[in-house]
This record gives C-alpha cells, structure tokens and sequence, in this order.
C-alpha cells in the first residue's frame, strides 16, 4: 500500500495511491485522521489496508505523507563513501542529529532558499517511518515498528551547518526535507538492504548509490536510538546519504534559484524540487 496526503497546502486528506489513481480514505473510514501520530496509534493503518476501491483519476498535488512527526532524526556519515568524500572518518556509531517538523515539504513543491546561509546542498536518503512505539527495541524486533518507507531530501543550508559548527540551523530551514512521495508498507518494498538511490541536479546525474552500503542498517539504527529516545509513532528516521552530494565537489556545486532536484529510490519513487527566492 502506498499512503498519500493530497490536496492543497495546510488542506490535505489521506488516501491510498493506486498507480495514478487516488482513495479517498475520508469516503471510506469515517473519522480517519490525517496520517501522522493518531493515525498510526489508532489503528488506521491497518483499516486502510482493507479498503479495495480503486480510486479516481485526480490531478492534485501530494503533500509530505506524514503530518506532525514527533521527532525526525538524521544520521550523519551513514555511508563510507561519503564520509571519505568529506574527508571523514567513519563513526563508530550512529550519528544523530534532528530535523524541526517545519521543514517538512511536499514531493514536487517549492524549497525557499534561506535568506541566512548560502551554499544549499542536496542529500538523497531513504527515510523510516516509525508505526509503533516502543524504547529499548531490540534488534530482532526492530522492523516490527515500521510503519513504511520514503525517499527524503535532507535539504542542508552548509554555510550555516559548518558556520554555526553545529547543524541545527543548516539543517532545519523552513521546507528543507521533502518526503514522498508516498509512504511505502514494508510489504511493497522487496529488499529494503538493497535498494538504489540517485539524485540528479538539473537532469545531471549527481548520487548514485544502494542501501547495500549503509554502515549502520535499520535495525541496528532502530535499537541504538531506541536505548534511552522513546520512538512515536510517525516519527521519521532519515538513514543518511550516499557520496555525490555538491558541497565536497571540486569545485563545489551548489544549489541556485530554479535549479531543480530530483532524488529517486528505487520502488519508492521520485520527488522534483525547484528552488525559489524566499518570500
């Protein structure tokens, strides 16, 4: 099942997409809440799945799949390659920083450059969302509180992010992760330890990797925050990004207004995000 928000900003519903056809969930399950946390404690996941209508052809803009996270957690330096791109040493743990909920976005809506950094940069990255709370969740029982899977731009503003030398503010612009453009149920994804992951820049191939190659994999990601951080539901967990992103280019490449980003997952699909002078 492919989970949808659809609709105007600040107006969406939830619905399931059927390859380019929308249900319309508030037409079949009286009192469904948006999907963020109420939808994924209630229940509302698992009524969804018995709902068989095939939809409607509708030409509407999809929003982030989730609404109101508790918490979005990064992992910095998830991939080998990348930390070798940056000149970095591998960790020997996880590393974990925070989005802000506000920099939530649609999968094909605008990024407002700031006004404050410069040096705006792309990272493709497949992003958790927890459906099951739970602290201290062991390894083996990590993917039973998984609710599915996104592809996630962690959008990063690097003058601020190593400016400010602490990534915060770099990382939590207001726009700065688009997500979608579906929320996947782990049953579409066929091997989630092996999926491709790109971005292009422009139509320019920029990131090209697998989540093969993660250094620190989901259950292990899911048990180390999990020790002493309560997971909640609809809480997103974005698993860090592959070598290819502009910033450690030589030189670098940075992000422009009306440069358009693509970040594509394979089975997961594809957002496009044009940059815009903020208002």
């Amino acid at each position: 099942m492919f989970l949808v928000r659809f609709g105007e900003k600040g107006r969406e519903r939830p619905g399931i997409l059927r390859g380019s056809a929308v249900v319309d969930l508030t037409e079949h399950l009286p009192g469904v809440p948006d999907i963020g946390p109420e939808f994924f404690e209630g229940g509302w996941l698992e009524k969804a799945v018995a709902v068989k209508a095939p939809g409607r052809e509708l030409d509407v803009r999809l929003g982030s799949p989730v609404i109101r996270p508790e918490k979005i957690i990064c992992l910095g330096k998830n991939y080998a390659d990348h930390a070798k791109e940056g000149g970095m040493s591998l960790p020997g743990e996880p590393l974990l920083f925070c989005k802000t909920p506000n920099v939530l976005n649609g999968p094909q809506d605008d990024v407002a450059l700031p006004l404050t950094s410069g040096q705006v940069d792309w990272e493709v990255e497949l992003a958790v969302i927890v459906g099951k709370r739970g602290k201290r969740i062991p390894r083996e029982r990590a993917m039973e509180h998984v609710a599915g899977f996104c592809v996630m731009n962690d959008v990063s503003g690097r003058e601020a992010q190593f400016g400010d030398k602490q990534w915060f503010r770099g990382k939590s612009f207001d726009g700065f992760a688009p997500l979608g453009p579906a929320l996947a149920t782990p049953d579409e994804v066929l091997d989630v330890n092996n999926l491709v992951l790109k971005t292009r820049v422009n139509g320019v191939l920029m990131q090209h990797g697998t989540t093969a190659d993660l250094i620190f994999d989901i259950p292990a990601i899911i048990e180390y925050v999990s020790a002493d951080i309560s997971l909640a539901p609809g809480d997103i967990i974005s698993t860090g990004t592959p070598a290819g992103v502009g910033i450690f280019r030589d030189p670098p490449v940075t992000l422009a207004e009306g440069d358009v980003v693509e970040c594509w997952i394979s089975g997961l699909g594809t957002l496009r995000n044009r940059m815009v002078k903020s208002d």
